[in-house]
């Protein structure tokens, strides 16, 4: 079975906001130049976890800091939460199908950080493909528009356009893989909750 998947990069876009980087592009020299986030764990639920947690209460959280912690340590761990995130759903997904995934099929302007990719597939331990076209949002309303106007003449034709750009294949053991999203099942625990009506909003 073959998942298809949209990354988010609003947490990335949370780290330019907050000049801990200037440019998307970074995100992956920073998080090589470190070799872990050192136990530091990023939940970047800014306006509530959607599935599988469904708590529009739940606030971003960082957990794990210590002195050491350097904004190396802290991007990384913000690019790790968007493969913990996907795992969070591609996991139940596979269990309500009763289908174990193969591969996952990744779109969106994250998908350009091979750092991001490599993680995807460490974490979830499966295969991540990348397509040469990554905005596949848009090029799914050109399909449609084309296949109104008959500039196509059958979806067939449009699975034939699709091409992958890269592969990715699991490079961690997977009882590691398991160990650091049993932490980041911790480091969530932590954001649930917490906007309140006495000013946790």
């Amino acid at each position: 079975m073959t998942e298809e998947v949209v990354l988010d990069g609003a947490a990335i876009e949370w780290l330019e906001d907050v000049d801990l980087i200037n440019n998307a592009a970074q995100t992956a020299e920073l998080a090589r130049s470190v070799e872990s986030t050192d136990g530091v764990y990023m939940v970047p639920a800014f306006t509530g976890l959607g599935a599988p947690h469904w708590d529009g209460r739940a606030r971003g959280t960082i957990v794990g800091m210590t002195r050491g912690t350097r904004k190396e340590h802290i991007v990384r761990a913000t690019l790790e939460s968007i493969a913990y995130q996907t795992r969070d759903v591609a996991e139940p997904m596979e269990a309500d199908a009763g289908i174990e995934m193969e591969s996952m099929r990744v779109d969106g302007g994250a998908v350009k950080n091979n750092f991001l990719c490599q993680l995807q597939s460490d974490i979830i331990q499966t295969d991540i493909v990348r397509p040469e076209v990554d905005e596949t949002t848009a090029l799914g309303s050109a399909y449609a528009a084309g296949l109104a106007v008959g500039y196509w003449d059958t979806v067939d034709e449009l699975r034939e356009n699709w091409q992958v750009d890269r592969e990715f294949s699991s490079q961690m053991d997977s009882a590691e893989a398991d160990e650091k999203y049993g932490r980041w099942d911790d480091a969530v625990e932590r954001s649930l909750d917490w906007a309140n009506d006495e000013g946790g909003d």
